[in-house]
């Protein structure tokens, strides 16, 4: 009598189950595009092209102005280093003022300081002669004590900025520094290593 229960109570289960579904999914439609939309190029979903640095052959300074000289070097020796790296890339100064220039090229120099570091290791002996034992004479130990000196230092910075001269935007930039020492025609060849250093990495890969 009871598995008859059980069972009754099984089959009006199964019967509410296959009843209809009160709850009925609906949508609203999706509103239609503005007219605009088809005409409009989101390029933020995008990624942006690759640049092509080997469209750039040609370049002038920045607001027609050389670089900025200093007490340590003057804007003509800056201007030369900056020129003769270019034009070892196959970038060439501007003589035709009939057409734009492909670049903008700004350099400047200028002095920072830098904190190093020394590491000295001063030896000493340690103990004394202790005559003879059954490991030999003893002369004593030697051994080394580690002293690290700080002290600053300035040093020349050079920096060199390219931008596109058709979108003002920048493409490119690097600084490398030298040792601030040395005679005027030192500082010429140090300004110059500097430059080429700054440019080495240039057109990027």
């Amino acid at each position: 009598m009871k598995s008859c229960s059980g069972l009754l109570v099984i089959c009006l289960g199964l019967a509410a189950c296959q009843g209809s579904n009160p709850y009925v999914a609906t949508s609203n439609p999706l509103p239609p595009a503005p007219p605009q939309a088809a005409n409009t190029f989101d390029r933020s979903a995008y990624p942006a092209p690759p640049r092509d640095y080997g469209r750039y052959r040609s370049w002038a300074w920045l607001n027609g102005q050389l670089p900025p000289g200093s007490a340590w070097a003057d804007s003509a020796q800056v201007a030369e280093a900056v020129s003769n790296a270019l034009d070892q890339r196959g970038l060439r100064p501007l003589h035709d003022n009939n057409r734009p220039a492909d670049l903008f090229v700004s350099a400047n120099l200028h002095l920072e300081t830098r904190l190093r570091q020394v590491r000295d290791d001063y030896g000493y002996y340690g103990g004394g002669y202790g005559g003879y034992n059954r490991y030999g004479n003893g002369y004593g130990m030697y051994n080394t004590v580690p002293i690290v000196r700080t002290y600053q230092e300035q040093v020349v910075v050079v920096r060199v900025d390219l931008f596109d001269a058709g979108t003002s935007q920048p493409v490119w930039s690097a600084s490398a520094e030298t040792g601030n020492r040395g005679s005027q025609s030192e500082r010429a060849d140090a300004i110059r290593e500097a430059v080429e250093k700054a440019m080495s990495a240039y057109p990027p890969s």
